[in-house]
């Protein structure tokens, strides 16, 4: 007899398998160090930084480079970068509003031109860890490592 499977379930399992040999190229000190790089300067200003906004920079790079290593299979097919991202686009800025949003709480930031630039630094945060995890996953596929 035969264990019956989903589909789905199987799916899922791929996922998390990939996932899990994605982050193994990925450090925690490289992104604490990345987060204290982007937001330090701004949160020195305002005397806080403490470390839920370093966790929860965290969290959500681990997320953008999962979200960049998931679409690098398009990449390793031949489509060009810029349109691999326009395919992610959504859940890209879903993730640069959310670091955007919990920046604003926790930094207690209602200043108009003081968010507008919070905004682009996430972008550029955000960004910079989607590519990240593109490359990563591209150069594993094409080592035949997925």
């Amino acid at each position: 007899m035969n264990v019956i499977t989903s589909f789905k379930e199987k799916k899922r399992e791929k996922q998390i398998t990939y996932e899990r040999k994605m982050l193994r190229e990925l450090s925690l000190e490289k992104l604490k160090k990345h987060v204290h790089e982007c937001f330090d300067s701004f949160y020195r200003t305002y005397r806080v930084f403490p470390s839920v906004i370093e966790d929860g920079c965290v969290d959500i790079a681990i997320e953008a480079y999962l979200l960049g290593a998931s679409y690098s299979r398009f990449g390793y097919y031949g489509e060009p970068m810029e349109m691999v991202r326009r395919r992610s686009e959504r859940e890209e800025k879903y993730l640069i509003d959310t670091l955007f949003d919990f920046l604003c709480f926790w930094g207690n930031i209602d200043d108009v031109f003081v968010g507008e630039s919070l905004y682009y630094m996430c972008e550029h945060y955000i960004s910079h860890w989607w590519i990240e995890g593109f490359e990563k996953g591209k150069k594993r596929r094409r080592l035949k490592l997925h």
